[in-house]
């Protein structure tokens, strides 16, 4: 299953030459990935509570095109695999038809003091195919 979220290229995204800024993707994806889980029935709030979070362990990313201010992109997602601590996520981000950027991103589960923890079941559910 694939998770499309919208978003809008501000000001603020954007550098001096009207380019989204490089870092800003990943900010996007990361909005995105949050979306994702949310609408999956994922509180990672009560999650958290209970001592349980996830962090971005790994990042591979491709800039191919510049996406500039006002463009309205969309952030497409998809949980390629699930592990027992982490999940690997293939993301797009695109204007229209056109891909601007793609990234593949391992995100691990941990307790609260860093130590590897079994990702909730609901979050393992998200994959498409087993590793």
């Amino acid at each position: 299953m694939t998770h499309s979220w919208p978003i809008r290229v501000y000001y603020e995204d954007v550098d001096l030459a009207g380019i989204v800024y490089y870092a800003n993707y990943l900010r996007f994806i990361e909005r995105a990935r949050s979306e994702m889980v949310r609408e999956a029935g994922i509180d990672q709030v009560a999650m958290r509570e209970a001592g349980t979070v996830f962090a971005v362990a790994k990042v591979e990313a491709d800039y191919l095109r510049p996406a500039r201010y006002d463009d309205r992109l969309d952030v497409l997602t998809e949980t390629v695999s699930a592990g027992p601590v982490r999940l690997v996520m293939d993301q797009e981000v695109r204007r229209g038809e056109e891909l601007l950027f793609r990234a593949r991103v391992k995100v691990v589960c941990m307790d609260l003091d860093g130590r590897p923890k079994r990702l909730p079941e609901a979050v393992r559910n998200l994959a498409s195919t087993e590793p």
